[in-house]
């Protein structure tokens, strides 16, 4: 894997940091990595194409999207720690590395031609969930943390979604609803 790449990964989520187990954090790091390397898009793409091709003309970068899903889900995740932690158990590392992780596989599903971002052929046929749970398998990331980028999105409806991927899932949609309602 590319140096140079792997610190450019590093550079956009400077997030990696808050996952304390140094393990998770790697395969995290190598899952973005091997995503860029399987895709049309650069580091720098992701601070100018939309995070959704859902909402026309959508005004937030994927980058933008992105990170405020990381911290809302913290921040979430926290929150619930406090006031529900007797009752409830939270994996704080599997909440933030599900947060970061839960869109990587849009690096696979977008593409960009002529300036515009659109649905790559492997994206129409395998939405970014799926590419997202694969690529994060092949560099070794748990299981639980896998189920947070699966159940992320609607597809996640279907399945009974753990207490982290529950968080991830509202964080994410907290960052998306308000966009998809102005259209």
């Amino acid at each position: 894997m590319s140096d140079t790449l792997r610190t450019q990964v590093e550079e956009l989520w400077p997030e990696l940091e808050w996952i304390e187990d140094v393990q998770l954090r790697q395969q995290v790091t190598d899952t973005w990595v091997k995503a860029f390397e399987q895709s049309p898009l650069t580091p720098e793409d992701l601070h100018q194409i939309p995070f959704t091709l859902l909402v026309p003309n959508c005004p937030a970068t994927f980058m933008e999207h992105k990170r405020c899903v990381v911290h809302i889900a913290r921040d979430g995740a926290r929150a619930m720690q406090q006031f529900l932690g007797k009752a409830l158990t939270i994996h704080m590392d599997t909440v933030i590395a599900g947060a970061i992780l839960a869109d990587v596989g849009k690096l696979v599903e977008y593409e960009k031609e002529g300036g515009v971002t659109r649905q790559s052929p492997r994206g129409k046929a395998l939405r970014h969930p799926f590419t997202g749970v694969a690529l994060a398998l092949a560099c070794g990331v748990p299981d639980a943390v896998c189920h947070c980028i699966a159940a992320h999105a609607a597809e996640g409806d279907l399945v009974k979604r753990s207490t982290e991927a529950t968080i991830v899932h509202h964080a994410d949609f907290m960052s998306y609803l308000p966009f998809k309602n102005l259209a």
